[in-house]
């Protein structure tokens, strides 16, 4: 079998930090052939340090040298490289959000389905291992009932790169952070379809002038996304979900929570905690032990390449993509009405 040959589209953090890493380590079954990125130094640069063959400005011209490609680049470049890319007939992973909007990513499903090629969203939470075992436990829970999602960090705004321009990300700390425990408690829960969600989105404490921020520094008289969201979800099913979100809380200290409540039992994500009812008594389980890879990165990259070599299914489905910047969608425009 030949390798996959794989491009890498917008070559900031992201890339470096977790994606090429993460393809080179599954050297068995793909090679990094090509990178691109609008900044070319910083793309020859990266080239180098990864011995990378061909470098290029534009991403179109990438095409011809790879077989499949993993966009790293600001949300609003999302839908338009993921569809030609499809278009040219490769296999694609884009990082999260899917896209800007949800009618963005309904042409990305689109283009998918005419291509008939692989399309992974990079919601690599569900590839940590408290996310694997807990998706296992769920039977134990039975039924969700209420889920209760905090993604909070305490002043601590990403100063650097596009994070705080919302023409190029669409949105904050919601689109950013939260959407990520969003999409792996929707996961957990069954993808069930929402019915009805409400919003508000919040960006007063980064709009003030010298406020403490751990990440670095950034204009806040330009700050035009929310840095604190809360929302209140219904689904389908009967289930709700409590959403929390935010860069630049006043609390105590970050907090990742997600936990379920359903008719059987109930669990949380981090730490890992079941809790049930047995012979008379309330039970409180804790994992001694859980398999899985360190680094959830590299167990998404590795779901995508048997996904495009037809060896398995997504983990993350673009269907399931599209509904978490559906409900993204609805919370900023619930918050505006």
């Amino acid at each position: 079998m030949s390798k996959l040959r794989i491009g890498i589209i917008g070559v900031g953090g992201i890339a470096q930090g977790r994606h090429i890493p993460a393809f080179k380590a599954l050297s068995d079954d793909c090679v990094i052939t090509a990178v691109s990125d609008v900044n070319l130094e910083r793309a020859k640069e990266v080239s180098k340090t990864h011995q990378i063959d061909h470098v290029f400005e534009d991403y179109r011209d990438l095409f011809k040298e790879v077989d499949a490609v993993c966009i790293c680049t600001p949300n609003r470049f999302h839908a338009e490289i993921t569809v030609a890319a499809l278009e040219a007939g490769v296999h694609v992973m884009c990082e999260k959000p899917m896209a800007l909007s949800s009618g963005e990513c309904e042409n990305m499903l689109a283009a998918a389905r005419e291509a008939k090629k692989t399309l992974a969203i990079a919601y690599h939470y569900r590839f940590m291992k408290n996310s694997q075992a807990a998706k296992k436990l769920m039977g134990q829970v039975g039924t969700p009932l209420v889920t209760r999602v905090q993604a909070l960090r305490r002043r601590k705004v990403p100063g650097w790169g596009v994070f705080t321009n919302k023409s190029l990300q669409g949105g904050g700390s919601l689109i950013d952070y939260g959407c990520h425990l969003l999409d792996l408690a929707i996961w957990l829960m069954g993808s069930p379809k929402h019915i009805s969600v409400s919003g508000s989105a919040y960006q007063e404490l980064s709009k003030q002038p010298d406020s403490i921020n751990e990440w670095g520094s950034f204009d806040h008289e330009t700050f035009d996304v929310d840095d604190h969201v809360t929302a209140y979800i219904k689904f389908e099913t009967g289930a709700s979900l409590l959403l929390e979100t935010s860069w630049a809380a006043n609390i105590l200290e970050d907090t990742e929570h997600l936990s379920i409540s359903g008719v059987n039992g109930g669990i949380n994500v981090f730490p890992l905690e079941l809790y049930t009812e047995s012979n008379g008594m309330l039970l409180n389980s804790q994992p001694a032990w859980i398999p899985g890879e360190e680094d959830p990165g590299l167990s998404q990259a590795k779901n995508f390449l048997d996904a495009c070599l037809g060896r398995a299914e997504l983990v993350v489905k673009p269907e399931e993509a599209l509904q978490v910047s559906q409900i993204i969608d609805e919370i900023y425009q619930s918050s505006t009405n």
